[in-house]
């Protein structure tokens, strides 16, 4: 006979969680605005005062993305479903897709790709480098793929990647643009529609500083069109977007049931959209920018060197600074945290063990924090026996 196996006793013990500076590539911080909203009392997915809500979710999404798109909702997870959602629509089997690969991202987006079906072409620029337009029309005259990929914020090599004229070029090869902008949207310029961005994406945890689990992501006409136009069908019924177009209202028909949405996360990403539009965009952009060049300004000044060199395609939001040689950077990021309560993130990839990547995004995007992450990473490089010139 069956035996109901014993209760875990953990479960009846309160959860104990820390207060900790995460100033790592993200999550970042969410303020205790954003938290209460996680906290409001729960709706059901269709009715009207939480479809509103989405409806506002939209209207932040367009802001941030400076875009008019009818086709603008969020998908119900974390940044990378956001991106396996743009593959799965934009992308029949058989067709060919370009990733323009300077970090993970791209990696992983072809590898994405290559799992739908596609066939995932790569051109490559080492980590803390970015493409121009020369470089990006040769890719496209040697594929001629129908998809282009680009990562905005790209966070394992600290970089932002120039878009204006890329779309022009892809369109001139029938070539649609997709943008991954989730370690950068809200902390650097961005214009989808005037930079002819034909899907971008992006994710709740960064610059919008709310919880993880519902991320933005806008379509064009041209994107629109490549969705419906499809000669087979989507393959992911959950990111099928002619189901959550209608989902979240972009249709005139009245909305149907497709799944439940993360109505905890929306609340929040509601709030974080809406303290983005109180503080400005263009202020936010100011203020990434000279958050930035105060962490760079102070590690310098330890000694340290910054691991892009091109200032003008440093990212804000996420900063690489090399580890000096004999210098375990996990005992460097161990003692901020032990000692501080502090996140210093390490390397990814090629740069894993070689830098540590210090993240200054929304809600933790302040002189204080910046100095905060300064006095930490100091003391502990005293700490291992590095010779700080503070």
């Amino acid at each position: 006979m069956s035996s109901v196996s014993n209760p875990p006793q953990s479960l009846l013990r309160p959860m104990v969680i820390p207060q900790k500076l995460l100033m790592g590539p993200g999550p970042s911080n969410s303020s205790p605005r954003i938290l209460s909203a996680s906290a409001l009392p729960m709706l059901g997915h269709l009715h009207p005062e939480f479809t509103k809500i989405m409806d506002e979710v939209k209207e932040g999404t367009r802001y941030l993305f400076q875009t008019r798109n009818n086709w603008t909702v969020c998908v119900s997870g974390t940044g990378h479903a956001a991106m396996e959602a743009a593959v799965c629509n934009l992308l029949e089997p058989g067709e060919t897709t370009l990733a323009c690969v300077n970090g993970l991202w791209g990696e992983r987006y072809a590898d994405m790709a290559r799992r739908n079906g596609a066939i995932a072409q790569t051109i490559h620029k080492p980590m803390g480098q970015v493409f121009n337009l020369q470089e990006i029309e040769e890719g496209l005259q040697k594929y001629r793929p129908v998809l282009l990929f680009l990562t905005h914020g790209e966070s394992s090599g600290s970089t932002v990647q120039p878009l204006e004229g890329v779309g022009k070029i892809c369109h001139r090869y029938n070539c649609l643009l997709l943008v991954d902008s989730v370690a950068a949207a809200g902390g650097v310029p961005l214009y989808a529609d005037d930079w002819e961005i034909d899907c971008i994406y992006t994710g709740s945890q960064k610059v919008l500083s709310a919880p993880p689990g519902a991320s933005p992501i806008s379509f064009s006409e041209k994107g629109k069109e490549k969705v419906l136009k499809r000669k087979t069908p989507v393959r992911s019924f959950y990111f099928d977007m002619n189901h959550l177009s209608n989902y979240w209202g972009c249709e005139d028909n009245p909305r149907r049931y497709h799944h439940t949405g993360p109505i905890m996360s929306v609340y929040a990403l509601r709030e974080g959209f809406s303290r983005l539009v109180e503080e400005g965009l263009e202020n936010s952009w100011v203020t990434h920018k000279k958050c930035a060049e105060m962490l760079h300004e102070g590690v310098q000044k330890m000694g340290l060197e910054l691991f892009v060199q091109d200032k003008s395609v440093r990212l804000p939001c996420v900063t690489g600074v090399k580890v000096p040689a004999g210098v375990n950077w996990k005992e460097v990021a161990d003692y901020a945290m032990n000692q501080y309560k502090v996140e210093i993130s390490g390397g990814l990839g090629a740069q894993a063990g070689k830098i540590w990547r210090i993240g200054i995004m929304g809600y933790n995007a302040t002189p204080d924090n910046v100095n905060r992450v300064l006095r930490a990473l100091s003391e502990a490089l005293k700490h291992v026996g590095f010779k700080s010139r503070l």
